[in-house]
């Protein structure tokens, strides 16, 4: 979770995470060293009041995703919300 102020693009912050821990992951051993991310992101708001929410849902995330995977949720999640989408595009 980070909280981004509005001076900093959300692509820059991007960029700078995936280029870091791309760097620190291939120090990691030999079976990281092909490691890359994928080309898109996906990013979402909440209000400051909901912060504890989103806290509680990442700490018990693996025990969820026994129950619904994370593209079942994710599409679910973008269908719920209106949000269009190419699905072509979505797991590339």
């Amino acid at each position: 979770m980070i909280c981004l102020k509005y001076k900093i693009a959300l692509v820059t912050l991007i960029e700078k995470v995936k280029s870091i821990s791309s760097k620190w992951i291939k120090t990691k051993g030999k079976e990281y060293k092909q490691f890359y991310w994928q080309n898109g992101y996906a990013a979402f708001s909440v209000y400051p009041s909901d912060i504890e929410v989103v806290i509680r849902y990442i700490e018990t995330q693996e025990e969820h995703h026994r129950k619904e995977t994370f593209q079942e949720e994710y599409m679910a999640f973008l269908k719920k919300y209106k949000i269009d989408f190419d699905e072509r595009y979505v797991w590339d």
